[in-house]
């Protein structure tokens, strides 16, 4: 703090400016404004940064079935499988008036077709494999007030899968992945429906609970995305001679509710092995000055600011006129594999990690961290820019001796598997940096 003051105390001595300071988010009254005010830069103010871990995510209702896997050289192995249950607008056969029950019909052929919604990360050069398999249990919360399924959430199912494909993907070229259904499911379920055993949505899902579909490759590098819209597709028809025309049945998820994607991650022997629970934190001086941020996985960055109620005591009256920090990506941790975010949401938090509402600027719009792209020889330019003005006037005024953090995620936390690895105060050539513009009047 010593230090500080000394710094202080120069920076007032030889930096002044005019009121056409940017004040940022924060507003001096005009009569504070005078010329002869001083503004001081300070830059020197700790910043703690640290990785936290938010255990559960809801990912049910996200729009989005999330398949893959992939060993990640830092974050370890990602991998995501998705839960579903099916449903059809109606559970009869076509039929005609001479042919009331069917009778004349057979079983063709049953498919899982999946449609990609253009979403992948990793490197999609690598075959991809998946199995799928019928669920043991409904596709149901176990209480009332719960908000849904998570990325940990489980639901037992058979290990004997009734379906397999392995495929290059191609998501930008919106390729349909087309699974090959068992025969004998099929045929059951086909049977199910001729003889009018299953009449009801409910009486459907009594008999067919749903479905997974696992990542099964053991090389694969990548996770795809693919819309809500993929469906369970059932071919029969009529055969009266020996040319057939195949009669389509189709089950599609009609409530994406009842839709979920376990996301794991195993970070056995990384960097990250260390992580604490939902209320505790792993500062970056123990991780080689880095932290870490992944969507699906709850892998999130802690920025403490513990000296800002320091500042207050500068002078008798002063304000922060305006804040900036800016955070940046650790070189060599990105690439067009690993694509830097455009942006990043930012919270507030308090001790233990709880999310009061999203860092607000003075008018109540939300901030964002945004990502400036400008290339340099060194990267230095690379990083993500949060004005803090309002948030720290407010720190720094506040009488409680409560503290709150920001809370640092990727966009679509809860539907994407992207990651981040950011740097601290020490770290060599990644500096996070915070500049303070102080008035005093």
């Amino acid at each position: 703090m010593y230090r500080l003051f000394i710094v202080l105390f120069f920076g007032i001595m030889l930096t002044s400016c005019d009121s056409d300071v940017d004040a940022g988010e924060f507003v001096v009254g005009s009569d504070n404004l005078a010329v002869n005010n001083k503004v001081v830069l300070i830059d020197t103010v700790t910043v703690e940064v640290s990785t936290i871990n938010f255990d559960s995510l809801v990912t049910s209702g996200q729009s989005r079935i999330l398949l893959g896997n992939y060993d990640d050289p830092i974050f370890g192995k990602v991998s995501s499988d998705s839960y579903f249950q099916l449903s059809s607008s109606s559970y009869n056969l076509q039929t005609t008036s001479s042919d009331t029950e069917g009778a004349n019909y057979v079983f063709d052929s049953i498919r899982m077709v999946l449609l990609p919604d253009k979403y992948y990360y990793g490197d999609t050069t690598q075959v991809q494999s998946v199995s799928i398999h019928r669920l043991l249990q409904k596709v149901k919360q176990n209480a009332e007030n719960d908000e849904g399924f998570y990325n940990n959430s489980n639901l037992n199912y058979d290990a004997v899968n009734i379906g397999t494909a392995s495929f290059i993907p191609k998501p930008l070229r919106q390729d349909t992945v087309f699974v090959k259904m068992d025969d004998v499911f099929g045929d059951a379920l086909f049977q199910k429906l001729k003889k009018r055993e299953i009449v009801t949505t409910d009486e459907f899902i009594e008999y067919f609970k749903g479905l997974v579909i696992r990542s099964t490759s053991t090389n694969t590098s990548s996770v795809l995305g693919f819309k809500v819209t993929s469906l369970l597709q059932l071919y029969y028809s009529k055969k009266v001679t020996d040319d057939q025309t195949s009669i389509l049945k189709e089950f599609s998820i009609d409530d994406i509710s009842k839709q979920y994607n376990r996301i794991s991650l195993d970070r056995t022997g990384t960097i990250v092995k260390d992580l604490p629970g939902t209320t505790g934190r792993l500062s970056s001086n123990l991780t080689e000055n880095k932290s870490f941020i992944q969507s699906g996985t709850g892998l999130a960055c802690r920025i403490d600011f513990p000296n800002i109620k320091e500042l207050k005591y500068i002078t008798e009256k002063g304000a922060i006129v305006d804040a900036q920090l800016l955070i940046r990506p650790v070189n060599n941790t990105y690439s067009k594999s690993y694509p830097l975010a455009d942006s990043l949401n930012v919270y507030v938090a308090d001790q233990l990690n709880r999310l009061s509402g999203t860092l607000n600027s003075a008018t109540g719009s939300p901030i964002y961290a945004i990502l400036n792209k400008a290339e340099d020889e060194f990267d230095e330019n690379i990083g993500y820019t949060i004005p803090l003005g309002t948030f720290m006037q407010n720190e720094m005024v506040k009488i409680s001796d409560s503290k709150s953090a920001l809370i640092l995620t990727i966009p679509n936390i809860s539907k994407a598997v992207n990651r981040l690895v950011l740097g601290n105060q020490r770290n060599t050539g990644n500096k996070v940096q915070l500049k303070i513009y102080y008035i005093s009047y």
